[in-house]
């Protein structure tokens, strides 16, 4: 196997001097096992939840309980995938690295760009989110404080080193954890009293199907409902960029991908299906939270006030990890060649701190769709459906790599103690569930703008891709990667089965 195969981010000899750049101090494993388990939770339950799932359930009605179980199992063998290639070979930093080793050069640049402005949009649509809840908690704020003030405080959060961000992610975590088991305690309260609502509505299961049943809005508000709940697992994957600064991968990554059908299942289903029983579903206002809506409607308006500062927290939380994981992607393509030297570099507590000030940077577009949208939900709608598409690429290139993976080093996956179930065909099967996302999006006027901006970034990045592969070390690994592919057999008659 190649030095490049062991190491994606080490430069090929061809490099010269420039490869003892890429063996400056590494990036530190400081990230213990409580915090890549709480960092995948955090990464599983995202602001999409708190503020999207109400526009979602207008949408779809009860049907949305099975989106989000659809949506769940989908990723989770995106998961599984990712987790099998990334412990096939400890040095890979992120999925970017391995898809440029498994596919090529050209997808490491293309999915480690994606991703950097996946979270970038991501991240503003966090600042939308957190403006629009500042708002809420304080009228009259002034809507450009909370957007400039933001990505000043996730700078200190993410300056020190990554032990000090798994400290502030474990912590935001555990605060939407205990919401969420709060939320689901309080509703399990209101439907055994059988509480009645100031509408007259009474607290039942049977508020789940008696008013139109589980479909009320057909096949068509069923795929509706898709568009905005895909975004609420955006992250989902977090733990990936985290592979490299985690101790004891082997053991801790299987953990916490393992996990992801209990989280979907209890935080997900059992929160909304709560939320549904107490409250009618045609009731819920599809312009806000209806985890603050339940709390207020139970009379407990200090625990709707503490809901807002949670699901302030959550946004800020996910636009926490979207700036250490654009940092650490942005690095990584440095690293590769794929971005100026400088985003490259380590402060002396190994944190990328040039990536880490770029990303910051773009955050600040928040303030102009803030101002040029008509209200906070539409523009969170707008923006949310282009990370949606963004983030559906890079899981779609986590299974071509795993895909090509499983054909080109079969040694590694016979031997793999993490093996993707149904390796054979699950990845065809999701491939084709996102087209089916493609679909969804394209249904609504708000989020069919998505899938006109999301070919503009790639027409951009494929221009900047042809300048980039004519450099001498692109060049370089370009062959190195061709003589590699050249060097592997072709695959015996039936020899791709799990």
């Amino acid at each position: 196997m190649s030095e490049r195969t062991t190491s994606i981010s080490v430069q090929p000899s061809t490099e010269g001097a420039e490869s003892g750049q890429s063996r400056e101090p590494h990036l530190a494993r400081g990230l213990g096992n409580r915090h890549i388990q709480l960092l995948a939770i955090g990464g599983a339950i995202g602001t999409g939840l708190f503020m999207g799932s109400g526009k979602t359930i207008s949408l779809a009605g009860p049907s949305v309980i099975f989106v989000y179980m659809i949506i769940g199992f989908m990723l989770f063998f995106v998961m599984r995938a990712m987790g099998e290639i990334l412990l096939s070979n400890l040095n890979y930093k992120s999925f970017s690295d391995f898809a440029g080793d498994i596919l090529g050069p050209w997808a490491g640049f293309f999915t480690g760009w994606s991703y950097w402005f996946f979270w970038v949009v991501t991240g503003v649509a966090d600042i939308v989110a957190i403006a629009g809840y500042v708002d809420k908690l304080a009228p009259g704020t002034p809507l450009w404080i909370p957007a400039l003030i933001t990505p000043v405080v996730l700078i200190l959060l993410n300056l020190p080193t990554v032990k000090a961000f798994g400290e502030a992610e474990f912590w935001f975590a555990i605060i939407k954890v205990v919401a969420i088991l709060a939320l689901i305690a309080t509703g399990v309260v209101m439907i055994a009293t059988n509480f009645t609502s100031p509408s007259g509505a009474v607290a039942n299961l049977a508020n789940m199907w008696n008013d139109g049943g589980m479909f009320p809005h057909g096949l068509f508000g069923f795929i509706l409902g898709f568009q905005i709940a895909i975004f609420a697992f955006a992250g989902i994957e977090l733990v990936g960029t985290a592979a490299a600064e985690t101790k004891n991968p082997e053991k801790n990554l299987p953990r916490a991908i393992n996990s992801i059908p209990i989280r979907v299942l209890l935080f997900y289903v059992g929160a909304l299906v709560v939320i549904m029983a107490v409250n009618p579903w045609r009731s819920i206002d599809a312009a806000s939270s209806p985890f603050i809506g339940m709390f207020t409607l139970a009379g407990l308006g200090i625990a709707a006030v503490v809901i807002n500062l949670v699901v302030l927290t959550s946004a800020a939380s996910s636009a926490n990890s979207g700036i250490y994981s654009t940092s650490r992607m942005v690095y990584g393509l440095a690293q590769d060649g794929n971005a100026p030297k400088a985003f490259g570099k380590l402060s002396v507590r190994k944190v990328p701190q040039n990536a880490l000030l770029f990303s910051c940077i773009f955050l600040l577009a928040g303030l102009v769709l803030l101002y040029a949208g008509d209200s906070v939900i539409g523009a969170f709608t707008i923006v949310t459906s282009v990370a949606s598409v963004l983030t559906m690429f890079v899981w779609s290139m986590i299974l071509i790599s795993y895909i090509v993976f499983r054909r080109r080093r079969p040694e590694l996956h016979e031997a793999s103690a993490f093996k993707m179930p149904g390796s054979a065909f699950m990845p065809y099967v999701v491939l084709a569930f996102f087209a089916f996302m493609l679909v969804a999006l394209a249904q609504a006027e708000d989020t069919r703008l998505a899938l006109v901006v999301a070919p503009v970034w790639f027409l951009l990045l494929g221009a900047a891709w042809h300048f980039n592969r004519q450099t001498p070390l692109q060049q370089a690994r370009i062959a190195e990667w061709k003589a590699e592919g050249a060097s592997v057999p072709a695959p015996a008659a039936g020899s791709g089965t799990a």
